[in-house]
């Protein structure tokens, strides 16, 4: 109900604590309480989010859940990149079978000469029609329809649209009827890969975003050969969304983009994951500890391809070094100390510090179980690594940022 008084409502109370909200004030004739409540708390989500839309006045958000669920500014920034760099000639149309909110809609729209939104759920597509307006994009146009029904009849749609300038987004949805979280492509809605002969029909590129907890692998061999480029994109070290890129004329090995904010590392996938270069003495100034898309991608031995370091061990995903090394995809280190799990190396070791950052890999003990041995609270400017050498020794590394 978008009446003046539902709006100045939203205005006065757009700072104000939502839940506060909701049990303080009982509404009246005039004002759509649940409308604005939805609305207060998409615009404080969306100040986090998606700053530029914050700013802009008039947009219109969802509930709670589609706000959780759509993309990040950061993130469709990204996905806009991934269309730069395709040819300047397959950048006429855009097609988004899986509208939702429209964040990623919106900002891929704005490469294209002509776009269409398609979303099954009507209102979406009200909103969508709403902020498409304030947003300037007068080339967007809204379908009310499910993806399936779009794709059994394309030319019903889509007029003056060539395949060879097309790209077709989807976001399929990762919840069944019983809003059950599903993770695997033919759980999801639509069912991408029943859709692939149809979208390769309809279209030269497809890009399709997946949960980030999806094994990438299985991915691939589901989706075929034509992938082109696998995205596992992270934001402040969080694994956020995993891309693929599906290109009709692409039938070699994939390319992985693994992206972490300004952390990029690209490289070519020919089936088995390499085994890293193992570290053959303790000679080692500085520790590395990959971000979470390289820990997603798992391609630890291509790291010690790219980098002059080595791992501690085949599993224990920690990579040192004697000299500092710019440019790894994640943090470094300066290594203090090593010690064994003997209580007095341990106790010399620590020499007093009882503040640190304590984390553990391929260790038989938890972060929390091994902060607990050391008698440590959390935070500060030390990082304490539990974790296996390739001998099999269990040892302790004490660091500072480096």
């Amino acid at each position: 109900m978008m009446n003046e008084a539902t709006i100045r409502f939203v205005t006065e109370h757009r700072e104000d604590d939502v839940r506060a909200l909701a049990l303080k004030e009982r509404g009246n004739g005039e004002i759509d309480l649940p409308w604005a409540l939805d609305q207060i708390q998409g615009w404080q989500t969306a100040r986090r989010k998606l700053p530029s839309w914050a700013a802009t006045e008039g947009i219109i958000y969802p509930p709670h859940l589609s706000m959780e669920q759509c993309s990040s500014e950061r993130t469709a920034i990204y996905k806009c990149g991934i269309v730069e760099r395709l040819p300047q000639e397959c950048r006429e149309t855009l097609i988004d079978l899986t509208g939702g909110f429209g964040v990623d809609f919106a900002f891929l729209a704005k490469n294209f000469g002509q776009a269409f939104y398609v979303e099954r759920q009507a209102h979406l597509c009200e909103v969508a029609s709403h902020n498409c307006e304030l947003l300037g994009l007068n080339h967007a146009t809204v379908i009310n329809a499910d993806a399936e029904g779009v794709m059994n009849a394309p030319s019903h749609y889509f007029r003056n649209v060539h395949l060879a300038s097309t790209l077709i987004y989807l976001d399929p949805a990762r919840r069944d009827n019983n809003s059950n979280r599903t993770y695997a492509i033919a759980d999801c809605t639509p069912n991408v890969l029943e859709l692939l002969d149809p979208l390769f029909r309809a279209a030269r590129y497809i890009l399709i975003k997946l949960s980030p907890m999806l094994d990438w692998h299985k991915a691939v061999s589901d989706l075929g050969e034509h992938v082109a480029e696998v995205h596992i994109v992270s934001v402040a070290n969080e694994c956020k969304e995993l891309l693929i890129l599906l290109s009709a004329e692409h039938t070699g090995a994939p390319d992985i983009h693994c992206v972490n904010d300004d952390q990029r590392l690209i490289y070519p996938h020919h089936g088995e994951q390499c085994a890293p270069s193992i570290a053959d003495d303790e000679r080692a100034n500085f520790l590395y500890e990959p971000n979470a898309s390289i820990m997603k991608a798992g391609c630890f031995g291509i790291l010690t391809q790219h980098y002059p370091v080595k791992a501690l061990a085949a599993d224990s995903h920690l990579f040192v070094s004697s000299n500092a090394v710019d440019g790894f995809p994640g943090r470094r280190f300066v290594i203090t100390e090593v010690t064994t799990m003997n209580k007095k190396e341990l106790s010399r070791a620590m020499n007093g510090i009882t503040r640190a950052n304590v984390a553990t890999r391929n260790f038989p003990m938890t972060a929390q179980q091994l902060r607990q041995r050391l008698r440590l609270q959390d935070g500060g400017d030390w990082y304490i690594f539990g974790t296996t050498r390739a001998d099999g020794q269990r040892v302790v590394y004490i660091c500072k940022k480096g």
